[in-house]
């Protein structure tokens, strides 16, 4: 079977079940809702970062892109979907490639106008504190915000490739997100710099004073991303259905 047919099947399935278009809206409702109440919060910090600030949402709304891609692989595990999966797709590199496609696109898509729409809310909450903004940074942060939110589908989709669990996969990452970055990262130095969440959200700031710039460390974001995925395939390939 080509690629093509395999494509639309992947798709059709990602149409289909709603519990993935509910993570899908629930990355645009969770994101904008977030950056909506830090736009209208008053802060004296110096520090005060106005893009940042406009996109905080997207810290909450990754945990619901990463149920998206969780849940994506994981609901061919459930009631041998998997088996009956392979029977119709004997490639299963082709089949796996055609999930990530099938994945990759809505979350992308989802992501562009989830942080393009937060981004406007914030900035109306903003107000003046927005006005040094330039269009540039403005650009960067959406595309940037966008990216970040697919590859960290795609990562949570690898991993539940691997694992073969969507529970597993959540229960790992979920509380690294919130614990690790957040809890333990300043506390351990520049290696936190590198952690797939904290390396992509720096294209999340008007300036960045750390080791990674924008899009190195959406770079390593990615590195992380490639790495889930091919051992996600590797275990597509090699394990029993």
């Amino acid at each position: 079977m080509s690629f093509a047919p395999v494509l639309r099947a992947e798709w059709l399935k990602i149409r289909t079940l709603r519990s993935l278009c509910g993570a899908l809206l629930a990355v645009f409702a969770a994101t904008t809702a977030f950056s909506a109440i830090a736009g209208v919060s008053e802060t004296s910090d110096p520090e005060f970062d106005p893009l940042f600030m406009a996109l905080s949402g997207v810290a909450p709304g990754q945990i619901a892109a990463i149920s998206f891609g969780a849940m994506a692989v994981s609901s061919e595990l459930h009631g041998g979907g998997l088996r009956l999966t392979f029977a119709a797709v004997p490639q299963r590199g082709r089949w796996f490639a055609a999930k990530v496609t099938a994945i990759a696109v809505p979350a992308l898509l989802v992501g562009l106008l989830t942080a393009f729409v937060a981004l406007v809310v914030a900035r109306a909450g903003l107000g003046e504190a927005a006005s040094g903004l330039t269009v540039e940074e403005q650009l960067r942060g959406v595309v940037g915000g966008g990216t970040y939110l697919m590859l960290m589908a795609l990562f949570a989709a690898g991993l539940a490739a691997l694992l073969r669990s969507g529970v597993a996969t959540l229960s790992l990452l979920i509380p690294f997100i919130l614990v690790v970055s957040f809890v333990i990262g300043d506390a351990a130095g520049t290696v936190t710099d590198f952690l797939p969440d904290r390396a992509g959200q720096v294209v999340l700031h008007q300036t960045y004073d750390g080791t990674l710039g924008p899009w190195s460390g959406l770079a390593v974001t990615a590195l992380w991303t490639a790495a889930a995925l091919l051992a996600g395939a590797w275990s597509v390939r090699r394990r029993d259905a």
